[in-house]
């Protein structure tokens, strides 16, 4: 029951099963919950030579449109400058090529559900 209440909670269970969902495609960690005046990035990751940034959603309710729609503008333009001040700080990374992925979880109770990985969330 305390999974439930605690969205803190539960939303770091969510981050450890995206991070081993993206790990197990053979993307590697390089920070997790990297934080900056203008926002958080839940998960960098490195895919092959591709910093990606990850937002992860979390969803008690099965409907998968609603975590994907909750990365609204505003928050894609957070995101976006948090990864701008990632790239300064971390300045090894800021010549590689970057892109921004979202990764939504639905309840555990249907964790048979595989987390929908969407690559180049913001493009379009």
């Amino acid at each position: 029951a305390l999974l439930t209440t605690s969205k803190q909670i539960s939303g770091q269970l969510a981050e450890d099963a995206a991070q081993q969902h993206l790990q197990r495609h053979g993307l590697r960690l390089l920070c997790r919950n990297w934080t900056c005046r203008s926002g958080e990035l839940d998960l960098v990751m490195l895919d092959g030579d591709t910093v990606v940034f990850v937002e992860v959603r979390y969803r008690r309710h099965a409907a998968w449109g609603g975590a994907l729609e909750s990365v609204d503008l505003r928050k894609q333009q957070k995101l976006i400058k948090a990864a701008q001040h990632f790239l300064q700080k971390e300045s090894r990374w800021a010549r590689h090529p970057c892109r921004f992925d979202v990764v939504a979880l639905g309840a555990a109770a249907d964790s048979a559900e595989k987390p929908n990985w969407i690559r180049n969330a913001f493009d379009g």
